[in-house]
């Protein structure tokens, strides 16, 4: 029998090695290896070219969802399952969006974790209940272009239209058009609200 096997991506030790003891007891599945950051996981899967990859969606730098984006530019047929404690719908949403085919809770039984891993690993995507229902009673927000994101964060470093003006070489006539957007976007009556909802929604770190 072909085992399935699964590269490991999350930055707890104890957690890794809890998931490969688990997995290691299942006659069709194979953990070939482990990652703590999204940076080892680009360079693991280059390396061991796994069936699956189980990623941890909130990590320290550089997170599941930009790590999931770079997994697929390295090689498009990747299959990713997010793995979380928790998530906001935002983070999740953008998740599935970057191209992860499943996501469910750390916290789910492990038959359930298998068959999520199975499943994914062939192609179909798996996406549990629980994490269905959080992303339908709180629909993600939609995505911040990189000029959307340039400018929340100039706005989070405190600067002034006109100082964005200057900083990017555009027409502070344009940055206030740019504002508009995104507290539109992001359902915000101001600046100082759509940074404290992107800051919330895991859009923009700082």
């Amino acid at each position: 029998m072909k085992k399935t096997r699964v590269l490991l991506v999350d930055d707890h030790a104890i957690l890794r090695m809890g998931l490969a003891s688990l997995i290691g007891t299942e006659k069709n599945l194979e953990v070939v290896g482990d990652a703590e950051s999204g940076e080892q996981a680009l360079q693991k899967a280059r390396q061991l070219k796994p069936d699956i990859v189980l990623l941890d969606l909130m990590m320290h730098g550089m997170d599941g969802v930009e790590t999931t984006r770079r997994l697929l530019e390295d090689d498009p047929d990747a299959r990713i399952l997010i793995l979380t404690t928790y998530g906001t719908s935002d983070a999740l949403g953008r998740a599935l969006t970057a191209g992860a085919l499943g996501a469910v809770l750390k916290s789910i039984p492990f038959r359930e974790l298998v068959k999520a891993i199975l499943t994914v690993a062939s192609g179909q995507r798996y996406v549990s209940e629980e994490i269905s229902r959080v992303l339908a009673a709180n629909p993600p927000l939609p995505p911040l272009s990189p000029r959307q994101t340039e400018i929340l964060t100039a706005i989070a470093d405190g600067l002034s239209n006109a100082q964005i003006a200057d900083k990017l070489g555009i027409g502070p006539d344009m940055v206030k058009v740019h504002v508009n957007a995104l507290c539109t976007k992001l359902g915000a009556a101001n600046r100082a609200e759509a940074v404290a909802i992107a800051l919330r929604k895991h859009l923009l770190k700082i």
